[in-house]
């Protein structure tokens, strides 16, 4: 059992520094990070940044390796629409002032970061 706790703790780790690589990665291409790990009921969204009208909802994914496929491979369709829907609630609870939504998904590993910019 606490090997599963230490392997979940690890998981937990590698994703939290992920998602930091990515919120430096849209703060140094000139973004604002406006929130990290939002959460309601339906769900989680990693980042909401901004620059100028464009609100990007990004999906952040960390892997150690490629054992289980790459990094971008895991934001499936069923995912994308998940997200989709949580962005709408974003947008609902936040007064930003868009007039555009991009959804990137971040791959993070080995410490670089690879942003697919409208992802889906």
């Amino acid at each position: 059992m606490a090997e599963s706790r230490s392997g979940a703790a690890a998981r937990r780790a590698l994703g939290a520094t992920g998602e930091q690589l990515a919120a430096e990665w849209y703060e140094g291409s000139g973004y604002e990070v406006l929130d990290r790990n939002w959460r309601c009921r339906q769900g989680e969204i990693d980042l909401v940044c901004r620059r100028g009208a464009t609100v990007v909802v990004c999906e952040v994914k960390t892997r150690a390796s490629v054992a289980f496929g790459a990094p971008v491979e895991a934001v499936t369709g069923t995912k994308q629409r998940r997200i989709r829907r949580l962005a709408a609630q974003w947008l609902r609870d936040h007064s930003v002032g868009c007039s555009e939504v991009r959804f990137d998904v971040a791959a993070v590993r080995d410490g670089r970061v690879r942003v697919v910019q409208g992802a889906f």
